[in-house]
Parts: structure tokens; sequence; C-alpha cells
């Protein structure tokens, strides 16, 4: 696999090594070791399957908070999703910035969300799927979310969205949460 590192500390785009002959290929889509060996925490807790048959769903911003926070590895199975992630670490310098990547089944990359980064995406196509591992498991009471069209957020979501739950639709807005308003 070979790791590349995002403009946001600790976010990795994971790409595979195919071993190719007259079959077709063969690559490694997750090992533990080559995780820790980058400081990452391996994202083996779970393994989530969603399924989207229109294009323009989306899906998110969510986030756990500690002690129970979540690393992830997305991976786009059929069609093509946009995935989103937001910085939510006070401490961080790049503290609510956002990337936006395609994740395709054609293009097999993966992306690595490190614990405390909000993370969601958009269906490009009809009937696209993702699939996910995450290195702990989901607790009533400390998920939190972002919403997709948050103004300090500015995110740049490449279709109009249209199908999202209410919860993801009702997520408070930023600057409420960040001048002591609403959790």
């Amino acid at each position: 696999m070979q790791f590349t590192e995002t403009q946001l500390q600790g976010a990795f785009l994971v790409d595979i090594e195919k071993i190719s002959d007259r079959r077709g290929f063969f690559a490694r889509i997750f090992c533990a070791k080559d995780f820790e060996e980058r400081g990452l925490k391996p994202p083996i807790a779970q393994t989530n399957l969603s399924f989207n048959p229109k294009k323009g769903t989306l899906r998110g911003l969510h986030y756990q908070t500690p002690p129970v926070t979540e690393a992830k590895l997305i991976r786009c199975t059929k069609g093509a999703i946009y995935e989103v992630i937001v910085d939510m670490r006070p401490e961080s310098p790049t503290y609510l910035s956002h990337i936006g990547v395609e994740l395709t089944d054609e293009n097999r990359r993966a992306l690595y969300v490190p614990e405390m980064f909000a993370n969601g995406y958009q269906a490009l196509t009809d009937e696209a799927e993702a699939i996910y591992q995450v290195s702990d498991f989901y607790t009533h009471g400390y998920e939190r979310g972002l919403r997709y069209d948050d103004p300090l957020l500015n995110i740049n979501w490449p279709l109009s969205v249209s199908e999202i739950s209410a919860k993801d639709a009702s997520w408070p807005f930023l600057e409420s949460v960040l001048i002591g308003g609403e959790k």
C-alpha cells in the first residue's frame, strides 16, 4: 500500500499496489502493521457498509468524542463518492479545515481518517456503496455532527443534496456551538 499524507496532519490517502498477471490483479487493502509503523491507529473494531440508491445522497458529517474517538478507513466499492473530512482537534493548526476526495470503485483509493475528524460523503453515482473500517465501537451519547451546509466550513459539495437524514440536516451550526450555545 502507498500512504500519502494530506494537508490535514494525520489524514492519509491509501492507494493499492497491484500485483498483476493474466488473471487480473491482487492487492493488499489493509495491514495493521503498515498503519502502526506510521503511528496510525489501525481501524479494526467494526466494519460498516453503506448503500445509496440515489446520487446526491449525503451522509454525515459525523465523529465521536473521547474516550471513544474513532479512526476510520473509508473505501468506495461500487460507483463513486465524494468523501469530506473536517479536523475537529482544537489544538491542531488545521482546526476546522477540511478536504474532499473522490473515492471510486475504479481508483480503489481509500482515505484514512484520524480520530477527532468529522467525516461524511456524497454519492456521486446511483447505487454507490462504501465500506469503512472503524477503530472503536459506535457509542451512543458520544456521537457529534456538523451541518453539511455550515457557512463556517464552506464545503463545496459537487451535487445538490437529493437525500439526507433528518438527524444530519439538523446538527447545529458551528457558530452557535463555538460561542457556547448548543452541544
